[in-house]
């Protein structure tokens, strides 16, 4: 009667042979791998993408800069069910890529989920840039350091905002519902994840394994900005800038 019954199934069982039974349940690993893997693919190719394009915005110079400034914080607040219903036009079988078949596919939520983080990784470097970059490029200068080694030298120095700015878009890719939601369906053994599961047994009243999936989250995002944090320090002693 229900899509994910057997996923549940656990329910009748004692409360300590539960957790045993959630995480030998192959649905529930294939929902925590799609989730990751999710995640992981749509925060790179936002940050190849917001990273580079943060800091030209905020090198260049042209005739409506502070248009293109505005709009792109206006992006960074976009409503995710927005965000998805774009995407949804886009992909369904009568939108101009509809041929492609992508509705109701990882590919789709990716996609989503990298119009939904770009906005924000570019909207915190270049703020970080602009506070920054004269400074940067005016040390560069009195050290000699060509037009490269000056970009590669505020990059340096600006990473700790970089990393910010890339956890700040996997938290937003880790918490997301809406847009997934909208075009990735929800199907299960192909596009159910972990927060649309969460929502999914929040309305079956499976409270234990929402939690459950909850915690799971929390613990991934903190292994993911420890893991940062642990990077940024091994860095820190070979900056001779």
């Amino acid at each position: 009667m229900f899509a994910g019954m057997d996923v549940i199934c656990y329910v009748s069982l004692p409360r300590k042979n539960r957790m045993f039974e959630l995480f030998s349940n192959t649905e529930v690993i294939d929902i925590i791998l799609l989730t990751m893997q999710m995640t992981v693919i749509s925060t790179t190719i936002s940050a190849a993408l917001g990273i580079p394009f943060g800091l030209l915005l905020e090198k260049a110079q042209f005739p409506g800069k502070k248009i293109v400034v505005a709009f792109n914080r206006t992006l960074m607040a976009t409503p995710p069910v927005v965000a998805g219903l774009v995407v949804f036009l886009a992909i369904r079988s009568t939108g101009p890529f509809g041929r492609l078949g992508l509705l109701f596919t990882l590919e789709a939520m990716i996609i989503a989920q990298v119009l939904l983080i770009t906005p924000i990784i570019c909207g915190i470097v270049h703020t970080a840039a602009t506070r920054h970059g004269d400074r940067i490029r005016s040390f560069a200068k009195t050290i000699g350091a060509n037009q490269l080694q000056t970009e590669i030298l505020i990059v340096k120095e600006l990473g700790n905002e970089v990393f910010f700015s890339v956890v700040t878009g996997y938290g937003r890719a880790m918490s997301e519902v809406g847009a997934i939601m909208i075009v990735g369906g929800n199907i299960r053994y192909h596009t159910r994840t972990m927060t649309t599961s969460i929502t999914m047994m929040t309305r079956m009243g499976e409270f234990e394994q929402a939690i459950l999936f909850g915690i799971i989250l929390m613990v991934i995002a903190f292994m993911v900005q420890l893991l940062g944090s642990i990077l940024r320090r091994r860095e820190q002693p070979n900056e001779n800038f």
